[in-house]
């Protein structure tokens, strides 16, 4: 329940973001709870796990781009956003106090979490006829990314040049 009332409050935060770290830093505390929001609901939390390292992944390769284009940006922080943070969580506080809302979305996950049929959707790859499948997945993305490494690094004019 906290975890999905977060998640709603910082897609309405990114409304107001203009810096693009602090974007970043929403969308990596977005895809936390988002992580931990599947693993709940799922059997195992590899997939969890696999979708925050190809986030984490992704938000590094910005976060690079970001510091080297626009390292002097200054950032002042918005009487607005603080007003709008302040208000929401007054706002979710009282579907905490109420029992008998908290008690059916509780309620709701469990009954969501004992459906089997989707806890073992997942696993179904790593058993034995399909885990050929999951190797060439794992050599293509391998592939790809020393691909796109060697294209990116066309004689050190590109964007994501090294620093001195």
């Amino acid at each position: 329940m906290m975890l999905l009332l977060s998640m709603m409050t910082i897609s309405m935060l990114m409304i107001w973001l203009k810096h693009p770290l602090t974007m970043g830093l929403m969308l990596l505390i977005q895809t936390i709870n988002m992580t931990m929001y599947i693993g709940y609901l799922h059997y195992n939390y590899w997939f969890s796990y696999i979708l925050f390292l190809i986030m984490i992944g992704g938000m590094l390769v910005l976060f690079i781009y970001m510091t080297s284009v626009a390292s002097n940006e200054k950032f002042h922080p918005s009487i607005k956003l603080f007003i709008f943070t302040l208000l929401m969580s007054m706002l979710w506080f009282p579907f905490f106090l109420l029992d008998s809302f908290y008690f059916d979305i509780n309620n709701f996950y469990n009954n969501f979490q004992f459906n089997n049929e989707l806890n073992l959707s997942l696993t179904k790859y790593l058993n034995f006829p399909n885990y050929f499948m999951m190797y060439l997945l794992i050599t293509y993305l391998l592939i790809t990314l020393l691909v796109i490494v060697e294209i990116t690094n066309f004689k050190k004019k590109g964007t994501l040049r090294s620093m001195k």
